[in-house]
C-alpha cells in the first residue's frame, strides 16, 4: 500500500461529467489498496467568472475580499467531488486549505506557506477515508483567509505530499506528461519519461505551463517525487525527480518560450559607480522583475545598457526610469514590446561545447536577429522578435534531435491553477 497525493486542475473537474470521471479515477486507486489525498482546483472558468463579477461591482476590489471570494471556487469543487466519491460507495471527506492545516503569511493574493499541520488529514486517512483538500488557499496566524497566487494548487499538492510523507505526488492535467516543447506549437513534440528538478524548474521559469516554478522548487527542496499525467487517459506520465536518466545522444531536454517580454534600453548613462544599483534598486522597489541585463562598452565616459522585463510591466518600468532622470542623467530611453524569449534547457549542455553556437545558427537561419542572450549551466535564452516564434521553435526542436518519431500530440490547451 502506498500513499498518493493526486492533484486535479480546473479543466479536469470542469463540469459534473468530468467530476464523475475524476471520482472514478480516485476510487480505482483506492480499490488497488492505496491511501489517497486529493487536491482540487476550482471548476473550469469559475475563478475567471468570480473575478468578472467582482469587477462589475468594484473597480479595485480589496485584496482581502478577493481572497474571501476566490477561495469559494475550490470549496465548491472539494464538496462536489466528495459527494461523487460517496455515490461510488467510498467514504470521503472534504477540507478547506485551513482545515487541512495550511498556515500562511498575511499577503493576500500571493501568500507564502509558513507551516502545514496536517493532523486532520492524517486522522482521516487512518480512518480509511479518501481526503479531498481545496488547493490554492490557507489561513494566516491572524485568522485571515489567503490565496497562494498562480500555481497555488500545484504548490498545495506538493507541500501536502511533503508534510504527510507521501510516496508520490501525481499532478493530473489535460496533457499526458511533460513534452520537449509546447505540443500546440510543435505537433511532433516528444513526451519525456523523466526530467530532473533543475531542468523542470528552468522550463517552468522560462514559460512552460505544465508545472508552476514554486511547486517544482518545493518538490526539489523536499525530494517529493512528482508525476505529471493526464486525467483523461491512463497513459504513463513524466516523472520529475532529482536524477533523471539522460537519453543517449540528447543534450537538450526541452525548449520553452515566453511571449510576455519587453526590452528597455537606457542610452548615454554617465559611467560611474552605483548607476546599475540605483536603476535596478528603483525597479525592485516598484515590484518589477528584471530578467536579462546587457551593458555595452564605455565610450566618452558614457555607457548604454538594456534589460528585459515582462511586457505587462513595460509602462511602469518606463515611468520608474523617467523618475530617476534628475539624479541619473541619461541621453534617452528606448524600448521594444513585440518580443519573445526562446530557451533551450538540458543537463547535458554542461559537457557539450557548441550547444549555444548551434542555437544562434538555427535562429539566424530563420532570418531573425537575436537581441539579447542569457546563459546558465543548463540553459541558453535568446530574446527575438515575435514574428517567427513557431518557425524558430520548430527549427530548434529538429536541430537538437527532439522530434518524436511516432507520436503526434492531438490534445487541447494547457491550463495551470
Amino acid at each position: 500500500m502506498a500513499l498518493f497525493v493526486m492533484k486535479f486542475g480546473g479543466s479536469s473537474v470542469g463540469d459534473t461529467e468530468r467530476m464523475k470521471r475524476v471520482a472514478k479515477r480516485i476510487v480505482e486507486k483506492k480499490e488497488e489498496g492505496h491511501q489517497c489525498v486529493v487536491v482540487v482546483s476550482a471548476m473550469g472558468d469559475t475563478t475567471d467568472d468570480l473575478i468578472d463579477k467582482s469587477k462589475m461591482l468594484c473597480d479595485a476590489p480589496p485584496a482581502r475580499e478577493m481572497d474571501m471570494l476566490l477561495t469559494t471556487g475550490e470549496q465548491i469543487s472539494v464538496a462536489l467531488l466528495s459527494m461523487a466519491i460517496h455515490s461510488l460507495g467510498h467514504d470521503a471527506i472534504s477540507y478547506t486549505g485551513w482545515q487541512a492545516g495550511f498556515k500562511t503569511d498575511d499577503t493576500h493574493s500571493k501568500a507564502r506557506i509558513l507551516d502545514i499541520q496536517p493532523d486532520r488529514v492524517k486522522q482521516a486517512l487512518d480512518n480509511g477515508k479518501i481526503v479531498i483538500v481545496a488547493g490554492f488557499q490557507g489561513m494566516s496566524d491572524s485568522g485571515e483567509i489567503t490565496t497562494l497566487g498562480r500555481g497555488g494548487s500545484d504548490t498545495t499538492a506538493v507541500a501536502l505530499a511533503a508534510a504527510i510523507e507521501a510516496d508520490v505526488c501525481e499532478i493530473y492535467t489535460d496533457v499526458d506528461g511533460i513534452y520537449s516543447t509546447d505540443p500546440r506549437i510543435v505537433r511532433h513534440a516528444r513526451k519525456l519519461k523523466e526530467i530532473s528538478y533543475d531542468e523542470m524548474l528552468e522550463l517552468a521559469h522560462l514559460g512552460a505551463a505544465v508545472l508552476h516554478p514554486r511547486a517544482v522548487e518545493y518538490a526539489k527542496h523536499n525530494n517529493v517525487c512528482l508525476v505529471v499525467r493526464s486525467s483523461f487517459n491512463h497513459n504513463e506520465g513524466t516523472v520529475v525527480k532529482e536524477d533523471a536518466v539522460m537519453e543517449q545522444g540528447v543534450v537538450v531536454s526541452g525548449i520553452a518560450f515566453d511571449k510576455n517580454v519587453a526590452r528597455i534600453s537606457i542610452l548615454g548613462v554617465v559611467d560611474q559607480p552605483g548607476v546599475l544599483a540605483k536603476v535596478f534598486g528603483a525597479l525592485a522597489n516598484a515590484g518589477i522583475d528584471v530578467d536579462i541585463i546587457v551593458q555595452s562598452g564605455v565610450m566618452n565616459g558614457e555607457a548604454d545598457f538594456s534589460f528585459s522585463t515582462a511586457r505587462d510591466d513595460h509602462d511602469r518600468a518606463i515611468k520608474v526610469i523617467e523618475g530617476l532622470r534628475a539624479t541619473l542623467p541619461y541621453r534617452e530611453v528606448t524600448s521594444e514590446v513585440d518580443l519573445v524569449k526562446v530557451s533551450i534547457v538540458g543537463a547535458g549542455m554542461v559537457s557539450h561545447p557548441g550547444v549555444a553556437a548551434k542555437m544562434f545558427e538555427v535562429i539566424s537561419g530563420t532570418g531573425i536577429s537575436i537581441k539579447m542572450v542569457s546563459t546558465s549551466e543548463i540553459k541558453v535564452s535568446c530574446v527575438i522578435a515575435d514574428g517567427k516564434l513557431q518557425e524558430v521553435v520548430q527549427a530548434l526542436h529538429t536541430a537538437y534531435g527532439l522530434d518524436a518519431l511516432e507520436q503526434v500530440y492531438v490534445g487541447g490547451p494547457q491550463v495551470r491553477r
